[in-house]
């Protein structure tokens, strides 16, 4: 890799993490926008690609925060290429968004005993595309917005299945929300201590995604989460943006309000983003990462695997 493309990766790294911290330090997470600005529609959907599959970790991010920024009713997004394919023409002056492709090639080095050994170098790519609001000719779905698939009662009582089904133990009691790793069990005070279901379907989310990082599940490192300020900031940041992930997946659109903790958690976020241009990358990575884990949980996933 010449010195150029290593630059380019690190700017790239730079910028998006720059766009982040700046909503940040306004007091704003922009992985939240989407929930209280809306689009006329009263949900939000993952983005989606022009086939009709959700993008993943950071593009999801990257492309709410473009749509919110732009207005865009249009959850889908597609290239310039697959734009002339579909029949369409971008408009005149519009610009397109930035996303990034993670993938890693394999180099062949030598290591300290004169052996060849295979080292894979990850590495980031950068694409542009362009929001279905931004092309012309199109059929007619591509401009259609998202119809909710069920009413709010329905969706609720999708959600409490969906976790029901993960098999995470939940206690309920108290006036506080936590996953107990000593004994492995997510605690929540009672649904009707929360202002609505769709919050506490949002809390709920939240504990199960701490949930996912016991050893014998996705084994994530929580032993100096209450030693540590950024081991506690980065979980918090994974669980944050895996909660916005879930309840997009489940159609819940919680009105949420900042915790008493919000602006300690955004101010250490903005502390560690600063310092790691890397670490919102990786936090989106690995929330993804526990969101499949939870999807993979389900009765239609196990039916799936097997019909496969």
């Amino acid at each position: 890799m010449s010195r150029k493309d290593k630059q380019s990766r690190v700017d790239l790294y730079a910028k998006i993490t720059d766009r982040i911290v700046a909503d940040l330090d306004k007091g704003v997470r922009p992985w939240v926008k989407p929930w209280s600005v809306g689009n006329g529609t009263g949900r939000i959907t993952r983005p989606l690609r022009h086939n009709g599959l959700p993008y993943q970790g950071i593009n999801t991010l990257l492309l709410w925060s473009e749509t919110v920024a732009q207005g865009f009713m249009s959850p889908i997004w597609m290239t310039f290429k697959q734009s002339v394919e579909l029949g369409g023409h971008v408009r005149k002056g519009e610009t397109g968004t930035t996303v990034v492709y993670a993938s890693r090639f394999t180099r062949t080095e030598v290591d300290a005993q004169g052996d060849e050994v295979e080292r894979g170098i990850p590495f980031l790519k950068a694409y542009t595309v362009f929001c279905a609001d931004q092309i012309e000719g199109l059929p007619a779905h591509y401009y259609a917005a998202p119809e909710p698939v069920a009413d709010p009662v329905q969706r609720i009582e999708h959600a409490d299945r969906f976790f029901d089904n993960t098999g995470a133990v939940v206690r309920y009691g108290g006036d506080k929300a936590y996953y107990a790793p000593s004994s492995d069990h997510v605690q929540l005070p009672s649904p009707e201590f929360f202002r609505d279901a769709a919050s506490f379907v949002a809390i709920r989310a939240h504990e199960t995604l701490h949930w996912t990082a016991a050893p014998h599940r996705l084994n994530r490192d929580l032993s100096r989460y209450h030693k540590d300020a950024t081991d506690r900031a980065r979980e918090e940041l994974l669980v944050e943006l895996g909660a916005a992930m879930l309840c997009a997946d489940l159609d819940i659109v919680p009105e949420l309000e900042p915790r008493p903790d919000h602006a300690a958690y955004v101010q250490s976020w903005a502390q560690v983003l600063g310092s790691d241009k890397r670490a919102i990358f990786q936090a989106a990575a690995h929330a993804q990462r526990a969101v499949n884990y939870l999807h993979d949980l389900q009765p239609q996933a196990e039916e799936l695997g097997r019909a496969a």
